[in-house]
């Protein structure tokens, strides 16, 4: 009966079992090999194991493969390019952040927010502040975060971020220079928007008055643009009515020392032969392309510039 059943042997927690070989063990080694004789060994055996190739009976799943792990050695360029990037991206990370900063001020202390405000807040100039320094600190700060930690993932996020911003760059270069008129018509409709509400809104009146004194023109096809206002229209009841703001004026200082805010009043009832030695009769939208016209080059070379900037961050963060 004994040889149909086989029995094992279960060892409690308290009995020792002795595992050292002596003179009575069956096998007896010829040598205790230390660690380190083992290690060379190993790296002895390793070299072949990779001639013999994995149709050799070889599994790759065996010590001598998993103990092996591959190193890679990083040169002078490596850790110039990783450490170029994370300062680039810290840089970037900081001046998204000094961005956003002011466009939350500039919404807080307009009180944008109030609910009386909060309807127009789609066209206030701090809101794409707020949305540039936003999408610039979080793009730029996963690639700092990922270049610093070598982070796979967020490189990943990076790299794709920017040929999204690289191909959308292209696209809106595309489509700007075949749809000129359509984007003219949308430079009109935002020009005479931001007349409308010169009086209620700050920035919109301070960038207004930039480009009218920069570039020498008054409202957006001529100064009579100026009626779509409520304070410088003809009807208006107060001493604005049928005026111009007085950064359309020709001379606005007087005797060059003193500005003279009442300059354009009354002058959209002057004919244009009268009211060209005191206001700028051109509008803006011609300006603006003259301006186009005449800096093409400059304005060629820094989107080039600008593009390569980005592609080269790209290269760098594949690499």
């Amino acid at each position: 009966m004994k040889r149909y059943f086989s029995t094992t042997r279960i060892y409690l927690p308290w009995s020792r079992r002795d595992t050292t070989h002596n003179e009575s063990s069956p096998l007896i080694p010829k040598k205790a090999s230390s660690e380190k004789e083992d290690i060379e060994e190993l790296g002895n055996v390793t070299p072949e194991l990779h001639q013999a190739g994995p149709n050799n009976g070889q599994d790759n799943n065996s010590p001598a493969f998993t103990s092996i792990q591959p190193h890679y050695r990083y040169s002078f360029m490596d850790y110039f390019l990783k450490y170029f990037l994370f300062l680039c991206n810290l840089v970037f990370t900081v001046l998204g952040l000094v961005v956003l900063g002011l466009g939350m001020w500039g919404l807080i202390s307009k009180e944008s927010f109030a609910q009386e405000k909060i309807g127009n807040i789609g066209t206030d100039p701090m809101l794409i502040l707020v949305t540039l320094g936003f999408v610039l600190t979080m793009l730029c700060l996963s690639g700092c975060v990922g270049a610093i930690r070598e982070n796979c993932s967020l490189l990943k996020l990076f790299s794709a971020a920017v040929l999204v911003l690289i191909s959308g760059q292209v696209l809106a270069a595309i489509v700007a220079y075949s749809l000129q008129d359509q984007v003219g018509g949308y430079l009109r409709s935002g020009m005479l928007a931001a007349m409308v509400r010169y009086q209620d809104d700050l920035d919109l009146r301070f960038i207004t008055d930039e480009i009218q004194t920069n570039l020498q023109c008054c409202g957006a096809d001529n100064y009579r643009d100026w009626e779509h206002n409520i304070y410088y229209n003809c009807s208006a009841p107060g001493v604005l009515a049928c005026g111009v703001p007085a950064t359309c004026c020709v001379d606005p200082l007087e005797n060059g020392t003193v500005w003279n805010s009442q300059c354009g009043l009354g002058a959209q009832l002057l004919d244009e032969f009268s009211a060209q030695s005191v206001i700028f009769l051109g509008g803006c939208l011609g300006g603006m392309s003259r301006w186009i016209e005449q800096h093409e080059g400059l304005i060629g070379t820094v989107g080039i510039v600008v593009l390569g900037v980005q592609i080269l961050t790209l290269f760098i963060t594949t690499r």
